[in-house]
């Protein structure tokens, strides 16, 4: 069998279920078999660098580290082959799934668009709440946010279409019906799904060992109750009202940390601490997040003496104001500073105040301390979820008055810091950015000059991605495509022509075309692209996408022997919990 690249590191393996079973979630079933059996095989191979199994609707797909040789690429091919038998002789055998209840408070308040679901279907409002509670429901896949469930079996009577307008701020809890699907909302979220109710249950939870509550192949079945009743108050660990995040295992650790290194006088622009992410949670709808230059993050780790997955502070554009409690060493990369010794680490004394400033060049900044930040792990991970309000410091940006505890102490470097790495590992290049991309899923759907033009970066892009204006893309095709895996890199083409490139952020599961996918060597000059400049896109085989990720790590590599080189003493890995 030979698996379908959806870009140089990630995976696709088809399924080939009946079409026409989907309304029993057949497909789910097979999904959630074959990616049971090929997480536990791919296990006992201990295949290196594999960082999640994810079913969906139409298969499995494979989220690697790093792109897979081609021999790896065959070994896998000829293991899946090997596992197609067993998955299709264990169709009537292996269970589906739990069966979850979902009490919802159906109308008013919490069901907004009842009334109007009701009167556009032709419906009373009372039948609208029979027909929902009274199907059953399987998971297809879960993605868009954490824990959100993409459900199957929507009554046809039900079927209606998305709101025109997505609405930018959506309660957590909210039931909602898009086109022929169900689902719930798990954190407050923008969304265009027409809401009829919500439920006092938590879909999302950082702190629990399985922190989504679903999984793809389960069932549900939506129970209404009386809001405010005894029933509602039974499920009352749910979301707690007027909180804006669901915080996070650990947070109380800040009240009472003894290290703090530094306090932030002024917090810049959208400065959070980040490390390189949290894998091994996607199939519950978790973004990888961490980083969106994980190269920068890592060159300055290095600078520091520090594990490259140390905790360092990303900004955007414009820098904090940093009053140091001790004396350390720190090192910057990414964008580049207006007097700042690009490519070397700086010491800073007890009572010293950084005051970084804007960038000259580049999107982000990477400040890295010697030690790390010790913020409290979650998930695995130290990186900031700010959308789903848990990680780095209380799962938010920085605010001016928080301190900052160092995770490690020391800084171990033989003699003065008398080296500079060069300026092209440290800054990125001008504009126009030109970025190697892979050719995407629906590249044929577009015509052959699609990616041919210059894209300038639009105001409105962010940690989840870069939205491109230019020439509008249209699409020769206009058949609703299902949801399917996403990762950083990916070049989506929304209704209205203009597309985007998916960063660190992005969902797990998106329902647009995918037109490329940056490769993953390219993608730290994604993240580095400004508002305003311009990106040109270059097309490459998956041949060259892999060696010019041999090339990064290569450059990783020389940085580190270079630093060892230079005296400098690198702490160690922590590793993960």
């Amino acid at each position: 069998m030979k698996l379908q690249p959806l870009g140089d590191c990630v995976y696709r393996i088809p399924l080939d279920a009946d079409p026409g079973e989907v309304g029993r979630g057949a497909p789910v079933w097979r999904g959630v078999r074959m990616g049971q059996l090929l997480g536990k095989a791919l296990e006992a191979e201990d295949w290196d660098g594999l960082q999640d199994v994810v079913p969906f609707q139409q298969g499995v797909a494979l989220y690697f580290r790093e792109p897979l040789s081609p021999r790896r690429e065959a070994e896998l091919e000829a293991l899946v082959e090997t596992l197609l038998p067993v998955v299709r002789a264990a169709d009537g055998s292996l269970e589906g799934g739990h069966t979850v209840e979902v009490p919802v408070w159906y109308g008013g308040e919490a069901g907004c668009d009842l009334e109007e679901v009701a009167r556009r279907l032709g419906l009373s409002m009372d039948e609208v709440v029979t027909l929902h509670s009274q199907a059953e429901y399987g998971v297809e896949a879960i993605g868009f946010a954490p824990g959100f469930p993409y459900l199957s079996g929507l009554p046809e009577r039900l079927h209606l279409p998305r709101r025109d307008t997505p609405r930018t701020r959506i309660p957590a809890g909210s039931v909602g019906i898009g086109g022929a699907q169900t689902g719930v909302y798990p954190l407050e979220t923008p969304g265009g799904w027409n809401l009829i109710g919500r439920t006092p249950l938590r879909l999302f939870d950082p702190g629990r060992a399985e922190p989504s509550l679903l999984r793809v192949g389960d069932r549900v079945r939506f129970v209404p109750l009386e809001a405010g009743g005894a029933a509602w108050r039974v499920h009352a660990g749910g979301y707690d009202e007027g909180k804006g995040g669901l915080g996070g295992p650990g947070a109380e650790e800040l009240e009472q940390a003894e290290h703090a290194v530094l306090e932030v006088l002024r917090p810049g622009m959208f400065t959070t601490v980040q490390d390189l992410g949290r894998p091994g949670y996607r199939a519950g709808g978790m973004t990888l997040g961490g980083a969106v230059d994980r190269f920068s993050l890592e060159v300055a780790n290095r600078m520091v003496g520090n594990d490259p997955d140390a905790a360092a502070l990303e900004f955007t554009l414009v820098g904090p104001d940093l009053l140091f409690l001790r004396d350390t060493v720190v090192a910057l990369a990414g964008g580049s500073l207006a007097g700042w010794p690009a490519g070397q680490p700086v010491r800073v004394r007890k009572g010293q105040t950084l005051r970084l400033g804007v960038l000259e060049r580049g999107c982000r900044g990477y400040l890295a301390v010697a030690g790390g930040f010790g913020v409290p792990r979650v998930l695995g991970s130290r990186s900031t979820a700010v959308r789903a309000g848990f990680g780095g410091y209380r799962g938010r940006p920085l605010r001016a008055g928080d301190r900052l505890p160092l995770g490690r102490l020391g800084w171990r470097c033989a003699g003065p810091v008398c080296w500079r790495l060069e300026e092209r590992l440290i800054f990125p290049s001008g504009s126009p950015v030109v970025v190697r991309v892979l050719r995407g899923t629906h590249a044929h759907e577009f015509a052959p000059e699609a990616l041919a033009g210059e894209f300038r970066v639009g105001a409105q892009s962010d940690r989840m991605g870069v939205r491109l204006e230019g020439v509008r893309l249209e699409r020769m095709g206009g058949a609703e495509l299902r949801s399917m895996p996403v990762s950083p890199g990916v070049v989506q083409v929304p209704p209205d022509g203009h597309p985007i490139v998916l960063l660190a952020d992005a969902q797990t599961l998106g329902g647009y075309p995918q037109l490329a996918h940056v490769v993953s060597a390219d993608l730290p000059r994604m993240a580095q692209v400004r508002p305003g400049e311009t990106v040109r896109f270059e097309e490459v085989t998956l041949g060259q996408a892999r060696e010019l990720a041999r090339e990064r790590r290569r450059e990783l590599g020389l940085v580190r022997l270079g630093l060892e080189a230079a005296g400098v003493e690198f702490l160690g890995k922590e590793g993960r919990e």
